[in-house]
């Protein structure tokens, strides 16, 4: 007896066998998909090395991601892009300069872009220079942009918004971060806020009975106290001697602001000549404060000036070490002259 052959499938149970195929497949592939994008949000890209990713205003993340699977750092330029729709911060990546750096992870590079960690860069304005010195230290900076033609002082006070100042001293020696892009003036404008705002509120502070009638008067002679010492001890001391010689109407025969008005003439050694030919700034022919600041005076100098050290010197020499002598009477003065500087016992 022939056995009967078995049945065909009909074409309906084809189909519902290949969509049942399909749909486990789908599972395994959607399973494999979630499990690689859940690897991608915690693998560090591949970086041996920090490097930089600059963001120009306007691009998009898809174009970040492509231009880091250029540069071999990021393999699956789509997953981020999907992360970030995922996580809501598509559209709010942020332009500048970045840091990249080994074991950051794409989720992490995200954080980076949304919150606007850019790379920062710093500019130390160092006490005791002048503004000359100042604009170097600008037109050296690294990342910062150059948009001043000439660094004439006058040019330089009216971009930054206040024509007609003098500079000397205006600015606040300290350390300035800033980002990649940050333009030459809106960083000088913010050197000068604040000196104005220290200043300023360490007037309102400073010690009764002071000669000095403005803030002004107060950065000029903080200027002359930052040239005369290097040593913080004697700051205060330095500064009770100049205000001790205007509260007597002395001059205040101090070596710096004659260099200062000598400029260029200037070639690292002062002679008598120089301490009787008269300049403005030449505090041996002329009485009181010279007519600006000779330098950027620092926190300490300006504090010393609004509080000096009380005492009765109202000469100083240098001892050669850093260090001064102070002295009470122009013979006393005389002998410690003789001492440290021309060397007789």
């Amino acid at each position: 007896m022939t056995e009967p052959l078995p049945a065909t499938p009909s074409a309906t149970d084809r189909l519902f066998r290949l969509a049942g195929l399909l749909l486990l497949l789908a599972s395994f592939g959607g399973a494999w998909l979630a499990m690689d994008f859940d690897s991608f949000r915690s693998t560090p890209l591949a970086l041996a090395q920090e490097e930089t990713l600059l963001v120009r205003p306007g691009t998009s993340l898809k174009a970040v991601a492509a231009e880091l699977r250029q540069r071999g750092i990021l393999q699956q330029p789509t997953y981020l892009v999907l992360l970030a729709r995922w996580l809501g911060v598509a559209g709010k990546i942020k332009a500048g300069e970045y840091r990249l750096r080994p074991g950051t992870t794409s989720e992490q590079l995200l954080e980076q872009l949304t919150a606007g960690q850019v790379r920062q860069y710093a500019l130390t304005l160092i006490e005791g220079e002048t503004f000359r010195d100042m604009m170097k230290r600008i037109a050296a900076a690294p990342a910062l942009e150059q948009t001043l033609p000439e660094h004439e002082p006058g040019t330089v006070m009216a971009a930054i918004g206040y024509p007609g100042l003098h500079p000397e001293g205006r600015f606040l020696p300290e350390t300035y971060h800033y980002p990649r892009g940050t333009r030459d003036v809106d960083l000088l404008r913010r050197a000068f806020r604040e000196m104005e705002a220290f200043l300023d509120r360490e007037w309102a502070r400073r010690a009764p009975d002071l000669p000095l009638k403005t803030p002004y008067e107060a950065l000029i002679l903080a200027s002359i106290v930052e040239k005369e010492t290097g040593l913080a001890s004697e700051r205060p001391q330095i500064a009770g001697v100049f205000i001790r010689r205007l509260n007597k109407g002395m001059r205040l025969q101090t070596d710096p602001t004659v260099i200062y008005g000598m400029g260029d003439r200037f070639d690292g050694d002062i002679r008598f000549r120089d301490l009787r030919r008269d300049t403005p700034y030449n505090t041996y022919t002329r009485a009181g404060l010279p007519p600006t600041p000779i330098a950027m005076p620092g926190k300490a100098a300006i504090r010393a000036v609004l509080h000096p050290a009380d005492g009765d010197s109202l000469y100083f020499v240098a001892r050669g070490d850093g260090s001064h002598e102070f002295s009470a009477t122009l013979a006393e003065h005389n002998r410690a002259v003789d001492r440290y500087q021309r060397k007789r016992r």
